[in-house]
């Protein structure tokens, strides 16, 4: 199984979230996630500037197997995206916890962070998946 960093938060659908303190946010997809899509091809960000919802569809990561909607785990407005996805995703691939990242937004209600799963409870979402 994938090592799961301590310092995260996650969706049940496979996104994660650093809190960076200063009210920013990190997003991306956790190692789970792209193993199960395969080599990365494409990825669509949002836009800097834009505000993203909670739970609502916000990017799109696509392997050669399918096309993936990512959530946003907390509403905020986008701050800054990955851009170097646009010419490599599979950075995802090789670090999806570090390099990989897709996006920081400022975030709306911190309030919002205590709904998300612990890495524990993560991982155990993932054991009860197999």
């Amino acid at each position: 199984m994938s090592e799961i960093p301590g310092d995260l938060k996650f969706l049940k659908t496979h996104e994660w979230a650093r809190i960076e303190g200063d009210g920013k946010v990190t997003i991306g997809i956790s190692d789970h996630a792209q193993g199960l899509l395969g080599d990365l091809v494409y990825v669509e960000l949002p836009a800097v500037g834009e505000r993203v919802e909670a739970g609502n569809a916000c990017a799109v990561v696509e392997s050669v197997k399918a096309a993936s909607d990512v959530y946003a785990p907390v509403s905020g407005k986008v701050t800054a995206v990955n851009s170097v996805l646009a010419d490599k995703p599979e950075t995802i691939n090789e670090d999806a916890y570090g390099e990989g990242w897709l996006f920081t937004l400022e975030i709306e209600d911190a309030e919002q962070l205590n709904e998300l799963l612990d890495p524990d409870d993560y991982a155990e979402q993932l054991d009860d998946d197999h």
